[in-house]
């Protein structure tokens, strides 16, 4: 976390200063490549126990084999998570109950970006059913096991600083009136900081050892900007400006630090401290009016619940 004392700088925060994990069991979701895959690295280099949740199980295991040649005795395994389809998160959270008895960080990780409009298999608009209604049904189905995390658990749902951009249609959330790929992208991405708050708000209000955080990676090159988008979108951010982007590896230091660090505060957002937020160390940013605004949130809780079907185990904030 880079602060001023009085005029030094302290040195950035790096993957080097992450506690033990030892004992810890983490899920992370899109765990097989980018973002997902430099955080499960991290977190397994310091000794954890990282779940890759992924779609694709042959990618999840080709990512443990390139682990563990690096870190032989990495503890991890593979499981198969489609965010877009809400059965998938629940057989994920069946099978996670059947083989584990406790969880201590969820990293709500994984999405995608700009493709043409698709449904998912509950007819939800794509990027919305996958980047948030997927990971508020993994995270109301899983915070039983969070609550029986050993020292605490957290959640940490990863935005994007074009959260700061977006307005939710509370009327059109499925885009059926107006499709704009990066425009419901990054919609997606403000109910992503939405729920992170409203989820750090009940969480607190109930007394749950549980804590919520958010992180945003600032612009980090992955595959996200270039499986997705097509036409301008996939020219501008996966060809023009990608020799710009950071590394993934500096692009996760956020949500690592957001997921690890003692002085993590719930309902924070970590984001990069340089310019614009795009590169940097983590750093605590401020999060959109709209994010933290207890209305927007509470109704896009009740819209969540009655669209995936899961309620949470907390009464709302008041």
């Amino acid at each position: 976390m880079t602060e001023q004392d009085g005029k030094q700088k302290k040195p950035r925060w790096s993957a080097e200063r992450i506690p033990d994990q030892a004992g810890r069991v983490s899920v992370v979701t899109g765990a097989n490549s980018g973002l997902g895959l430099a955080t499960t690295q991290a977190l397994a280099r310091r000794g954890g126990h990282v779940i890759l949740a992924v779609r694709d199980e042959e990618k999840g295991r080709r990512a443990v084999a390139d682990i563990t040649a690096d870190r032989p005795g990495a503890s991890l395994e593979v499981r198969r998570l489609d965010l877009a389809d809400l059965d998938s998160v629940r057989a994920f959270s069946d099978a996670l109950h059947t083989d584990h008895a406790r969880l201590d960080t969820l990293v709500n990780n994984a999405g995608i970006m700009a493709p043409p409009r698709t449904a998912s298999a509950q007819g939800h608009e794509l990027q919305f059913a996958c980047n948030h209604l997927g990971h508020f049904a993994l995270t109301g189905l899983l915070l039983d096991l969070l609550a029986a995390g050993r020292r605490d658990p957290r959640v940490v749902t990863v935005t994007s600083v074009n959260h700061r951009k977006a307005h939710l249609r509370f009327d059109d959330l499925n885009s059926e009136r107006d499709y704009g790929p990066m425009a419901c992208y990054d919609r997606s991405k403000l109910a992503n900081a939405v729920f992170g708050h409203e989820l750090h708000r009940r969480l607190t209000a109930s007394g749950s050892p549980v804590r919520s955080l958010l992180a945003h990676p600032g612009y980090t090159a992955t595959n996200l900007q270039t499986s997705g988008p097509t036409g301008l979108v996939e020219l501008l951010f996966g060809r023009v400006l990608r020799p710009l982007a950071q590394h993934p590896a500096a692009g996760a230091l956020p949500q690592l630090y957001a997921a690890t660090a003692p002085d993590a505060r719930g309902g924070d957002l970590i984001g990069p401290d340089g310019p614009g937020e795009l590169r940097g160390g983590p750093t605590r940013v401020a999060l959109a009016p709209a994010a933290v605004d207890a209305a927007t949130g509470q109704r896009l809780w009740e819209v969540s619940e009655r669209l995936t079907d899961v309620r949470f185990p907390f009464p709302a904030a008041e």
